[in-house]
């Protein structure tokens, strides 16, 4: 498993975000059974450089606090099946890498939803992965039973590496 993590703004949350974002990818993948040897691409942003992105891929003109991108398409999800003629087109040549896909993270929301949820901004960095990853794994959360079972697992894969609602910033 390999995280790959860009940083393009100056907000500091004085946490690792790196060990962070490969525990909870780590977590996340063991807990689904992900046959293969993975890599995520993470970018930090803040609200304009969301807002840009969630714009010109989405068409939605407003931030957000993620988005995620992914690169495989499941039938069900966490059911981690591929051609033999697509594995051509999901594979890094530089890695050998399958590319799940692309998480982007708006800072700025991180700080604020910590506060509005009361907990720690460690702990909302996380979630935000958490959350994309099972995205990224094929879950979604258009109906109320898929949402339910998205935040059964989010908060499985955090428990499993301590990240709680109770540790302090």
């Amino acid at each position: 498993m390999m995280v790959f993590l860009e940083n393009e703004t100056s907000i500091e949350l004085n946490i690792d975000y790196l060990d962070i974002a490969e525990q909870v990818v780590s977590q996340v993948l063991i807990n689904e059974s992900c046959p293969f040897e993975a890599e995520v691409n993470i970018l930090l942003t803040d609200n304009k450089g969301i807002h840009d992105i969630n714009l010109s891929a989405r068409d939605i003109d407003s931030p957000t606090d993620v988005l995620s991108f992914p690169n495989l398409f499941f039938d069900k999800p966490a059911l981690f099946q591929v051609k033999e003629e697509e594995m051509a087109d999901i594979i890094d040549p530089e890695t050998d890498l399958v590319i799940l896909g692309d998480i982007i993270i708006n800072l700025e929301r991180v700080i604020s939803q910590a506060v509005e949820y009361g907990h720690s901004k460690l702990r909302e960095y996380a979630f935000l992965i958490a959350h994309s990853m099972y995205h990224l794994c094929g879950y979604d959360h258009m109906t109320e039973d898929e949402a339910k079972e998205m935040e059964k697992r989010q908060e499985l894969a955090l428990s499993m590496i301590n990240i709680t609602r109770e540790i302090p910033d």
